[in-house]
């Protein structure tokens, strides 16, 4: 559904309270006023200002004045002993009342905790410590803190020292209760918790989204904007509540829906593109009982480009929260409400709780036109007057997501220019995905020089953040600086994946760097380093897919025979995917171990009977091992109608041209290659071919589009040793539509690449005969077929004389 590419905020969480601004202003009212109290030594002034903080409407504001006038306390320092005392207790006293009401308050425990360890009272202080860390294990300063009522435990010392004797009394009835408060401050239970879902003709995704989710909610909460599949039927056998939206463009709209209608205490919302990651639904509801937050940040995968490709994007995204009022959507797309929430970190909480997103794979976005969709949304957006950096960025993009890498790059531009000089950017949720798509950008647009230096312009912002590397590393390789790509991609290692608040792609310091390096490597000739990182991919990543081909290669090009890959390969990939099995079928039959593909794709149709571009490249390899009626037959099994029926078309034709097939099956392989499209160009060289005993097949003429069709033909049938089919079809290469020195050209090039020195010198020396004088073309032929004897001196030669005619000629 509703396409999300960050955690969505327009502007800085920390800059806009959730509370209106009278409550703001209530605070300062009830606050502004403790420093001078306290100067004044003024404890029931101050007091007074306690009460009032407990009258204000909004509670969120009722916390941050108590926070508030905890710390005046702790700030202020009185003149004598007595009166720090004094002091001290006034806001111990606050403190312990507060949490005897509410204790499940992280930093006020620890506030409590820091006021009595000065009073001396380390028992109660440690006591609301292990409380405070009990609840919030990363919560700041707390460790340090029992660190050192231990250190004052081991001195002996657990009891209040010198103080005044009222204080001492205070103490001794304070103490207790703080206790019981520590022992109190316990996650909630029974807590609740509503997924809502907006959703449209989800039929495909929204049966897993709700399987994983379904049993760990206690409302589901399904807004349906118009489906005319099983979606609706899919929901209510989950026991969805599903409501009728009338779909207006605003996926806001539609999802305040869902939010009104929940009942439970905490609301959690996915699409149906979306995930819960096995095994933790119950760390999901183990959240619920942290009622001292607000908000929780959960961490999102998402799959990017096909997912047999391993690409993903990490991020922290807001998905669980308090079912409050204020909390509700805005924005037409890439809708937002985290402005909306309170401006204290600890309200805040960011988690390893998973969901992977699969709305980004490329075969998702085809099948539902999102890129198209959101991009009308988005636009509307700017129709309406909004101009905002958050909707130049979703712009871009989405326009990155369709292919338009020039208009991304004009939307990202806008949108760093509207925040480039924002000194609260860095508080955008977005931002780290702006710097990362626009140095992207830069470098999809060839600007490869200007990625490099806006990425070290972000980096000396975000810090730490390896896509950027990444991207110059890659920058630098396409300028050709393999010294400097090199040095780029091991600094990314050795950074390793940037942390998912930064939107982080997954494996910019792992698996993609070494993958990337190991190609950089292989372009230096560098074999055995590119097959270490290869090596180091394939063992601590094994799922990713991208490093099997080129390891592979590398293993063949250095020698290791094509079962020893296998070996090797299965070694440190025990269950490869079919996708996997696919590409390591390609450097098998282009380094002839024609056998080891052909089981590797027939893997693959086993497991994936549909995978036509592996049965394409099965009857291939089926030619290539002479097996011709078997080649034809794998190719025909494919639909006629299918993206790879033209292929397949090319394959059943040749196989049985070439094997002098009886009639009937060749007006088979004909009929299904006009019904999948075959281009009538290639028909007519098939038909030729076929034609009578001379071979020529009449006096047709034949389009020269069909001559790459020709030569890879002909080199088939010389690496096959048909001589027979190569004579016949080298009388077609006459009727090809070309001047006569491009037939001969076309055969000796042929020749020359097949071994065939003689053919081709015959070839090429015939048109230099025709001509009556070598021209540069001619000699340049010739210094190739010099060169394949070992006479390289007469090959220089001959190059010479090309290159004095052609500056001649110039």
């Amino acid at each position: 559904m509703a396409l999300r590419l960050v955690a969505p905020v327009d502007g800085p969480a920390t800059q806009t309270s959730a509370a209106p601004a009278t409550g703001a202003a209530a605070v300062a009212q009830v606050t502004n006023r403790a420093a001078g109290l306290l100067d004044a030594h003024d404890l029931d002034g101050w007091r007074a200002l306690v009460a009032a903080a407990a009258e204000l409407v909004d509670h969120h504001d009722r916390y941050l004045a108590r926070r508030l006038l905890l710390e005046s306390v702790l700030r202020n320092r009185a003149q004598t002993g007595a009166q720090n005392a004094e002091r001290l207790l006034a806001g111990a006293i606050a403190a312990v009342e507060g949490l005897e009401d509410t204790p499940r308050e992280p930093v006020l425990l620890n506030f409590a905790g820091v006021l009595l360890y000065e009073l001396g009272a380390i028992v109660a202080a440690e006591a609301l410590f292990r409380a405070a860390q009990r609840l919030d294990p990363d919560l700041a300063d707390v460790a340090a803190n029992l660190r050192e009522c231990k250190r004052r435990r081991q001195q002996g010392i657990t009891t209040p020292q010198g103080l005044p004797p009222q204080v001492l009394r205070a103490l001794r009835d304070l103490g207790p209760r703080a206790q019981r408060a520590a022992q109190k401050a316990v996650p909630a239970t029974g807590q609740t918790v509503s997924l809502c879902m907006i959703v449209k003709d989800e039929e495909a995704m929204l049966p897993r989204c709700l399987a994983a989710a379904a049993e760990f909610v206690d409302e589901l909460i399904v807004v349906d904007t118009g489906s005319t599949d099983r979606t609706i039927a899919i929901a209510e056998s989950f026991g969805a509540r599903v409501l009728h939206h009338e779909w207006d463009g605003d996926f806001s709209a539609a999802r305040n829906v869902g939010l009104d209608a929940a009942t439970s205490d905490w609301l959690f919302y996915l699409d149906a593109d979306e995930v819960l990651v096995e095994g933790d639904g119950p760390r999901l509801r183990e959240l619920l009982g942290h009622t001292w937050r607000e908000a929780i940040f959960l961490t999102e995968t998402n799959h990017v480009g096909e997912l047999e490709d391993g690409a993903a994007v990490q991020h922290n995204a807001l998905r669980l929260f308090r079912n409050r009022p204020e909390y509700r959507f805005e924005g037409r797309v890439h809708e937002q409400f985290a402005h909306k929430l309170p401006t204290l970190g600890e309200r805040i909480a960011y988690t390893q709780v998973r969901i992977e997103h699969f709305g980004y794979l490329g075969a998702v976005r085809d099948a539902k036109e999102k890129s198209r969709r959101n991009l009308e949304l988005l636009e509307r957006q700017i129709a309406e007057g909004v101009d905002t950096p958050f909707l130049h960025f979703n712009l871009g993009s989405e326009r990155a997501a369709a292919g338009d890498v020039a208009g991304s790059l004009v939307h990202l531009s806008r949108a760093w220019e509207k925040v480039a000089d924002d000194p609260e950017r860095l508080e955008y949720g977005y931002f780290p995905s702006l710097c990362a798509r626009l140095v992207k950008a830069l470098n999809a647009n060839g600007r490869h020089q200007d990625a490099i230096a806006q990425a070290d312009q972000i980096l000396a912002e975000l810090e730490g953040f390896t896509d950027l590397v990444l991207e110059q590393a890659m920058a630098y390789r396409a300028l050709g600086d393999r010294d400097a790509a090199i040095a780029h991609f091991e600094r990314c290692i050795a950074m390793g994946d940037a942390p998912a608040r930064f939107s982080a792609t997954v494996g910019a310091g792992t698996f993609h760097a070494r993958n990337l390096l190991a190609e950089t490597f292989i372009d230096a000739g560098r074999l055995a380093d590119a097959e270490a990182q290869l090596h180091h991919v394939l063992e601590h990543f094994p799922a990713f897919i991208g490093a099997v081909e080129p390891y592979a290669r590398v293993l063949l090009r250095s020698g290791v025979p094509a079962a020893e890959v296998v070996a090797r390969i299965d070694a440190l990939v025990p269950e490869p995917t079919p996708g996997q099995r696919f590409l390591l079928a390609v450097p098998f039959y282009e380094s002839g171990a024609v056998d080891e593909a052909a089981t590797q794709l027939q893997t693959v149709l086993a497991a994936q009977p549909g995978a036509h571009a592996a049965r394409v490249a099965l009857a291939e390899a089926q030619l290539s091992a002479g097996d011709l009626a078997a080649a034809a037959a794998t190719a025909l099994a494919i639909p006629a109608d299918a993206p790879h029926g033209p292929a397949a078309a090319q394959t059943a034709l040749f196989a049985r041209t070439a094997a002098g097939a009886e009639s009937a099956l060749l007006d088979e392989a004909f009929a299904y290659a006009a019904a999948a499209g075959t281009d009538p160009a290639q028909l007519a060289v098939f038909a030729a071919w076929r034609g009578g005993d001379d071979g020529v097949g009449g006096d047709l003429l034949i389009p020269a589009a069909a001559a790459p069709l020709v030569a890879v033909m002909l080199e088939a049938l010389a690496r096959l040793e048909d001589f027979d089919g190569f004579e016949r079809l080298a009388g077609v290469v006459e009727l090809l539509d070309l001047p006569w020195r491009e037939q001969r050209e076309l055969l000796a090039v042929v020749y020359y690449r097949r071994g065939f020195l003689e053919s081709a010198a015959n070839e090429w020396f015939g048109v230099v005969q025709r001509l009556g004088a070598p021209d540069e073309r001619a000699l340049l032929g010739m210094a190739l077929l010099a060169e394949a004897q070992g006479l390289h001196d007469d090959a220089r030669t001959l190059r010479d004389e090309a290159a004095t005619l052609s500056s001649t000629a110039a």
